[in-house]
């Protein structure tokens, strides 16, 4: 029809007929694509280097690639579930949410519960039908026990006894923020000791990092997520800061040079990792100077992937200032502590909005694959100017999902019982305070650098 012939709400059918296969989609008048199918298109091959295909098939294929449109994974969908609540329900045939997931994850409201409004603005106001039986209506704290625990199926299948307690689940990250943030630090002379457990972070940092800060009151931080009642500790407010990628960004940065063929020999020749290499490397060539100020003049803006806290703004790009000819493998080991202390002094940059907001921290409670190297978790002390607090096991991930396992069992009165017994301190990693002069200097440059960008922006954009 002619555009200006339109009515509201028409859709129309494209098929595509490729050599493999018929693809058809329903797409509406704005051009979005709302529904695809597909289906593979026979094909012959009598000899070599002839082939032939049925036009009756492809006609068949286009039939059922229409059919199919009609009959969409939406209309037929009994529940739709985030993974943590899909593996609860896979485990105990109850289809109870967690906290944790709608919270954090679906815009569901600890006190006020799922907002008609919004699933009618977004158009997905079905989702309403039936006091929102699709995406749940029970909604349990992390920890609660769920049904009469596993089914007889899944028990089989996981080799465990039938009706064992299963608990609420957490978001990894959030599990990992549980099995540090509760540890009973006694006897370590931390400055948390004597301060409630809101005075800790806990930073989750793998391929991506978490930072994750408890209050009792909500605190609304700019550009930190949240505040989310009861998503990690029962009873307490969560924040959530994070940075994109920023293990990927380390791997990024050193597989890209040029001695990283040169860098993985050597350390397989050591039966090193690269990173544990590397780290060695910067003790070799820092000379009589902490390895911290092999950086001096090199220094790095790590958001390659948009800054997620505090800026919140994706169309962030990453930087590099000090670049020389050099491609040895110094050259590699310094931009590999550059890349970890552009991280590290995300950080701060966190804590700093956080602190401004309301909240109150103190000491560092560290986790995840990152946080097994000396280097990453001694530069975080030394930038934040704060003690870091690493768990004697470490996959704490691991811990946080058991924590809820043994609050749901009734071992434990509360999650943070179970938290501050089954939380154990491993290492403390104190900073070098008389490096913080030299480090103080480095985050005025680092943040002068995500200024400049933006000042190049407006050059671009500009008239």
């Amino acid at each position: 029809m002619p555009g200006g012939d339109q009515e509201p709400g028409h859709c129309y059918v494209g098929i595509d007929v490729g050599t493999g296969s018929v693809r058809a989609a329903l797409v509406d008048q704005r051009g979005i694509l709302l529904a695809f199918a597909e289906q593979p298109i026979k094909k012959w091959e009598p000899q070599f280097n002839h082939h032939e295909q049925s036009s009756e098939d492809i006609w068949a294929a286009c039939c059922l690639v229409t059919k199919n449109l009609r009959e969409t994974c939406w209309d037929k969908a009994g529940h739709f579930f985030d993974l943590p609540d899909f593996l609860s329900w896979k485990a105990t045939g109850v289809t109870a949410r967690s906290l944790c997931s709608l919270v954090c994850k679906w815009t569901y409201s600890a006190e006020k519960g799922w907002d008609d409004s919004f699933w009618k603005m977004i158009g997905l106001e079905d989702l309403i039908d039936d006091n929102y039986s699709k995406i749940g209506n029970l909604v349990l704290p992390p920890g609660t026990s769920l049904g009469s625990g596993l089914t007889p199926e899944a028990a089989k299948e996981l080799g465990l006894p039938s009706g064992i307690a299963v608990a609420a689940s957490l978001i990894d990250a959030h599990a990992g923020g549980l099995g540090v943030i509760g540890a009973d630090v006694r006897g370590h002379g931390l400055i948390c000791e004597g301060q409630p457990v809101t005075s800790r972070l806990a930073v989750i940092c793998g391929t991506s990092s978490c930072h994750m800060g408890i209050s009792k009151d909500p605190i609304f931080v700019p550009g930190v997520w949240g505040p989310y009642f009861s998503a990690m500790v029962p009873g307490l407010w969560l924040n959530e800061g994070g940075q994109s990628v920023t293990g990927k960004l380390i791997d990024h940065m050193v597989q890209g040079h040029a001695a990283f063929p040169e860098l993985q020999a050597k350390a397989t020749a050591r039966c090193q990792s690269i990173y544990a290499y590397l780290n060695s490397h910067l003790d070799l060539i820092k000379k009589a100077q902490p390895v911290g100020f092999l950086t001096v003049d090199l220094h790095v803006w790590p958001d390659f992937h948009g800054n997620r806290s505090p800026l919140a703004d994706l169309t962030l790009k990453g930087m590099v200032t000090g670049l020389t000819l050099s491609q040895d493998l110094d050259d590699l080991a310094i931009l590999y502590l550059a890349t970890v202390q552009a991280i590290a002094f995300g950080t701060p940059f966190i804590i700093e909005a956080m602190q401004a907001a309301g909240h109150s921290l103190s000491t560092l409670f560290l986790c995840g694959g990152l946080s097994k190297n000396p280097l990453f978790v001694q530069m975080h002390a030394d930038i934040t100017g704060m003690p870091v607090v690493l768990s004697q096991e470490v996959e704490s991930v691991l811990v946080g999902a058991a924590i809820l396992g043994a609050c749901a069992s009734g071992d434990f009165t509360s999650v943070q019982e179970a938290m501050a017994r089954m939380s154990q301190v491993g290492k403390i990693v104190f900073p070098r305070q008389e490096d913080k002069k030299y480090y103080d200097k480095k985050y005025q440059v680092f943040l002068k650098m995500v200024e400049h960008q933006r000042e190049y922006s407006a050059i671009m954009n500009g008239n």
